[in-house]
């Protein structure tokens, strides 16, 4: 399903040659004509061991040739993975606020991958260029309150991959014909040699031992146990069987939020989740650690995950493998984690799929244990990822089941914009390689403001009082990242 675009063979480091860089460049500047007006050209290399989140340290910290400190980033981190990936500045780009976002996006993505020529990719493995990609929750948006377009997608102009033992350098360059190659060309090289000169410890600073003091405003989550009295009222009466309720607690601080310390505590304290963090270029930084994948595809095997049903972890040993033990027998769990299961398999039945189920497990992470069941399939390889994305958000664990009705009751309920909450964020490569998370343990940070976002899936047998607790308890891993920022 990849794109027949064309590859330059490489015959040096193109990193440290400006005149064979430019000569190159001038080559696709060449080609240019009425019908293609303009070229993507990717240059890729290998660097040594370098860390994504220091170069996103040094480049918010400092003005770079070629880059603003207030640039559209995206960064993606799973220790578990060994994997970090840093998309920064804007190649391409796509911004949307419609009904048919997931088709346009794709369309984007397509015209994208067409118009690139890599160049020093060859024995370089996964070294594609990749787009990056948020989804709202719902597909309008309300920009007053939530700073991003319901589909947001782009083609950065620098990419750091860091995959096991490999660590990779990517620089995605727009040439048209009013592009001034010699001043391109310098000022990539440039940027390839001060990146490839940081070390880990260079750009972050040590994060702060003082805990900032916070000030939480906590009357966004009164009436949560009232709204879950009358969402089981409604469930009694058969309207429909599952409602995912969420709140909002809004902080501030007496001085700006550091995003690149929030990531440092995130990734130290829930090393088996998403690190995240998208920014939209305007002081705007949607942040988290999030343990859902929506799906992951490479070489056309698909696999997602039907996560609900949750708990505490024990202070013991002993009451942990208890805690695990009372959630795997719980029938009130047991039926909110079935109603996942179904959900995602008749969808990936519905794209002409044939989805297999791995046996129930608990997944412990480092304050919640969740059921979780993985599902995988063998993938059709005319299906585009953003289709099969389309097709399962959102997923009964974050809006319930029939999704259209709750989607409806969750509009009624909540009286703040899910934004970025427990919707799809992910990327796609130059291979159709992919994988998206949904957005949940995650936060809105705006200078010195931030808001949290928090879910609890609501069925027969919940109790309004257990269910706020379980919403306090997803609030602490951001409250505990942000708390030493």
């Amino acid at each position: 399903m990849s794109v027949a675009t064309p590859i330059i063979p490489e015959t040096t480091n193109i990193g440290y040659d400006q005149h064979r860089l430019e000569q190159i460049l001038l080559t696709q500047k060449a080609t240019l004509n009425p019908k293609k007006q303009s070229v993507i050209v990717s240059l890729s290399q290998r660097v040594h061991d370098i860390d994504p989140l220091s170069i996103l340290a040094l480049l918010t910290r400092e003005k770079v040739n070629h880059f603003s400190q207030d640039e559209i980033y995206f960064y993606w981190e799973h220790q578990g993975k060994t994997e970090a990936i840093l998309g920064y500045g804007v190649t391409e780009s796509c911004q949307l606020n419609t009904g048919d976002r997931f088709t346009k996006s794709q369309e984007f993505v397509n015209h994208c991958f067409q118009k690139i020529v890599k160049i020093g990719h060859n024995n370089l493995s996964n070294s594609f260029p990749h787009i990056f990609c948020g989804f709202t929750f719902f597909s309008e948006s309300k920009p007053l309150e939530f700073p991003f377009s319901s589909a947001f997608c782009f083609l950065p102009k620098l990419q750091i991959i860091k995959q096991k033992r490999n660590r990779l350098l990517i620089f995605n360059l727009l040439i048209n014909s009013k592009t001034n190659i010699e001043k391109l060309a310098y000022q990539t090289i440039t940027n390839v040699k001060l990146i490839s000169q940081v070390k880990p410890e260079q750009a972050i600073t040590q994060p702060e031992k003082q805990s900032i003091q916070l000030n939480p405003k906590y009357e966004m989550i009164q009436g949560f146990e009232s709204s879950v009295a009358s969402a089981l009222k409604s469930i009694e009466a058969k309207q429909f069987q599952k409602l995912v309720l969420a709140n909002a607690l809004d902080l501030t601080s007496p001085e700006n939020f550091s995003i690149i310390n929030c990531l440092q505590h995130l990734r130290y304290y829930h090393p088996d989740c998403y690190i995240f963090a998208v920014n939209n270029g305007k002081n705007n930084c949607f942040v988290g650690a999030s343990p859902e994948r929506l799906i992951s595809l490479k070489n056309n095997q698909l696999l997602t995950d039907a996560l609900a049903g949750s708990t505490s972890r024990g202070k013991t040993q002993l009451e942990d493998y208890y805690l695990a033990q009372k959630l795997l027998k719980s029938s009130k769990e047991r039926r909110e984690h079935q109603v996942v299961i179904e959900f995602i398999v008749q969808r990936l039945i519905q794209l002409g799929l044939i989805p297999q189920i791995s046996p129930l497990k608990v997944l412990k992470l480092s304050n919640i244990q969740h059921l979780w069941t993985p599902i995988y399939t063998q993938l059709n390889p005319n299906i585009h990822p953003l289709e099969i994305v389309a097709k399962l958000h959102p997923t009964p664990a974050v809006s319930g089941f029939p999704t259209a009705v709750t989607c409806q009751e969750i509009k009624r309920y909540e009286t703040f914009e899910r934004g970025f909450y427990a919707a799809p964020l992910g990327w796609i490569d130059y291979d159709h390689n992919s994988e998206f998370i949904v957005g949940i343990r995650s936060a809105l940070i705006s200078g010195n403001r931030a808001r949290l976002y928090a879910g609890a899936g609501i069925v027969e047998g919940s109790q309004p009082e257990k269910e706020l607790a379980e919403i306090k308890l997803k609030f602490q891993g951001l409250l505990k990242a942000l708390s030493y920022c």
